[in-house]
């Protein structure tokens, strides 16, 4: 195994910028930042000739839809971030900070019920470039699932959004048919036929939308869409799962804001080191919550990130 010359102080700051040290070499892997997992064939072309022409001639992808280009010198690094930033590509993605924000397909798949893409571009350019110099107490990863197939696991990241199509049901025009078409389309078996009556139980019901225009009598004509919000999920050493706020929210400013307020809550009140999951169970769930829902902590905004963090120990997972 080759000894290492880089110092602990350059691989550091060089970390910063979003380049790993490849194991056993003085070679890094560049992290290239993508607004969701979505980069032009031209960047693909000039991301594949940056990896021939300065690291091992590979690329690797992430589990935040990041790309790496393994084997990079680290007397090259200035001219790879020089030779990708011709095509509008930049490396990053570490550090305590809003990491760059994973989204599904829904903007495209038959099953989303918002546009993923559209809303986490939005999310990437407000809270990732433009909380980019706020330290946090950990690093805070954001997803966003067009639906509740939770196919980028939403309820894993610190915040998550999912989309909602909450079911409009007249249950005026319902028929009591013996063969219910709404329970026979509902997958998760909220609806159900009770004393000739079909009824929705919400606490089972995930707003997916897949009952809406399924009766023939027109009892669930149209639905309202909507964002679902979890708070306080972790993957990794100790997993967590994201307990969803009890609205959902029918405005995108509103969500947007949510996003915001848990970011500033997060700043004031976590402890350095700790995940959003532990500032949550700490604070506790009620109490986060109602601060999420209400504007208080948006008036305390420049406060806030004029503050120095907590100086506290803290959970490092």
């Amino acid at each position: 195994m080759a000894t290492l010359t880089i110092s602990a102080a350059d691989e550091k700051k060089v970390k910063a910028r979003g380049f790993l040290s490849n194991k056993g070499t003085d070679n890094f892997s560049a992290r290239i930042i993508t607004v969701n997992g979505k980069v032009t064939a031209e960047q693909q072309r000039v991301i594949a000739e940056a990896a021939e022409k300065y690291g091992n001639g590979t690329v690797t992808y992430t589990t935040r839809l990041t790309v790496e280009v393994p084997g990079v010198p680290y007397d090259k690094i200035d001219e790879f971030c020089e030779f990708i930033g011709k095509a509008g590509l930049v490396t990053g993605g570490t550090g305590s900070k809003v990491r760059p924000v994973v989204s599904c397909k829904g903007t495209t798949c038959q099953y989303g019920l918002l546009d993923s893409f559209g809303l986490s571009e939005e999310i990437h350019h407000r809270f990732y470039e433009g909380y980019r110099q706020v330290q946090l107490p950990h690093k805070f990863k954001i997803a966003v699932g067009g639906c509740p197939n939770n196919c980028v696991k939403p309820d894993l990241n610190d915040l998550g959004i999912i989309g909602q199509r909450i079911p409009n049901y007249d249950e005026d025009e319902c028929n009591g048919c013996k063969k219910c078409a709404v329970e026979k389309a509902c997958p998760v078996h909220a609806a159900k036929l009770v004393d000739g009556v079909m009824e929705i139980d919400h606490d089972v019901c995930n707003n997916c939308g897949r009952c809406i225009g399924s009766c023939p009598f027109d009892c669930i004509e149209d639905g309202t869409y909507g964002y679902k919000i979890y708070i306080g999920g972790r993957w990794g050493k100790s997993v967590a799962q994201g307990r969803a706020l009890s609205k959902v929210f029918t405005d995108k400013e509103e969500a947007l804001s949510v996003i915001e307020k848990a970011i500033l809550l997060y700043r004031e009140q976590g402890h350095t080191g700790e995940r959003f999951a532990t500032t949550i169970e700490r604070l506790g769930f009620e109490n986060v919550e109602a601060q999420l829902l209400s504007d208080d902590i948006l008036a305390r905004k420049q406060e806030i990130l004029d503050a120095q963090l907590h100086l506290v120990g803290g959970a490092t997972c």
